[in-house]
């Protein structure tokens, strides 16, 4: 293992993705892929052992004293010192007020200085800049559209969580317009029905009229959201990636027009890379 190679993370709620990563060729190493579910309410200990095995899978028989880590993870978090912020969010809570960096280090008989940690979302726009939809591009805003609102911004140098998923929005807040949750709760405002998801929804598009009224106002909110959004910050390509976007086709043109209303003509592109993103960013911050 050289110099050349770094192990991206990615850790969320309830699963731990890690890859090596050729730095030269910004691309995930065939067959060092591991993923692992992690019961994020557990112990301490359970947690850590948990996270530490799968990264030893993907690291196989190496000696990786030396090795570096970036590490993709949500907030509320230090994420320079390594200290987890979470707390009474179903996730995590046994990790609050610890030093993440030092304990996986003592683990894994590495250097806590080799670990490096993002926001998951700011990892997302990192990887997408780094290898994906947003190369060459100075600035860029990610928003990540799914069972809840990640948003990030990169100015050229840093990416960072931009944290707008609880701005103030319409009679509430981003996330409860803008997600999977609001799909659910609006057709069943509309129908009377429950479904499970976007991807129920989508599959009746054509033929149940209420979905196409709910894929039309989605459009709507995400445009007014990007629009503030955009002019905010400034950037010169918009990202969007998660779930929701698989159904693209459905909401993609009327939303471009929308901003296009509103002047605003730079570039809304969908992710590329997949859940590789966060990997690949947490990878670059090495």
């Amino acid at each position: 293992m050289n110099d050349s190679t770094v192990l991206g993370i990615d850790i969320g709620g309830s699963h731990l993705t890690c890859a090596l990563v050729d730095m030269g060729t910004r691309t995930i190493i065939n067959g060092s892929i591991q993923r692992g579910r992690v019961n994020s309410g557990a112990t301490l200990e359970n947690i850590i052992e948990t996270w530490s095995a799968v990264i030893c899978q993907s690291l196989g028989s190496n000696n990786f004293s030396e090795q570096k880590i970036g590490i993709a993870i949500p907030g509320p978090f230090d994420y320079e010192n390594g200290v987890s912020y979470m707390k009474d969010n179903d996730k995590y809570d046994a990790l609050y007020g610890l030093n993440i960096k030092t304990l996986l280090s003592q683990k894994l008989n590495m250097k806590a200085a080799h670990i490096f940690m993002m926001n998951d979302a700011a990892c997302f726009l990192k990887g997408e800049i780094f290898a994906g939809a947003a190369i060459g591009f100075i600035s860029a805003i990610g928003v990540i559209l799914g069972t809840g609102l990640g948003t990030a911004r990169y100015n050229g140098e840093t990416a960072e969580d931009a944290n707008l998923w609880c701005s103030p929005f319409r009679n509430g807040i981003a996330e409860d317009y803008i997600s999977t949750r609001w799909f659910v709760k609006r057709y069943l405002e509309l129908s009377g029905n429950t479904v499970d998801g976007v991807k129920e929804l989508a599959a009746s598009y054509h033929t149940d009229k209420n979905v196409q009224v709910i894929f039309d106002e989605f459009a709507i909110n995400l445009a007014d959201f990007l629009a503030t959004f955009i002019k905010n910050t400034g950037p010169q390509v918009v990202v969007l990636g998660g779930n929701i976007m698989h159904n693209e086709n459905l909401f993609l043109p009327q939303l471009k027009k929308l901003l296009q209303n509103e002047g605003l003509f730079l570039p809304v592109v969908r992710a590329t890379l997949g859940e590789d993103a966060a990997i690949l960013g947490a990878s670059s911050l090495v």
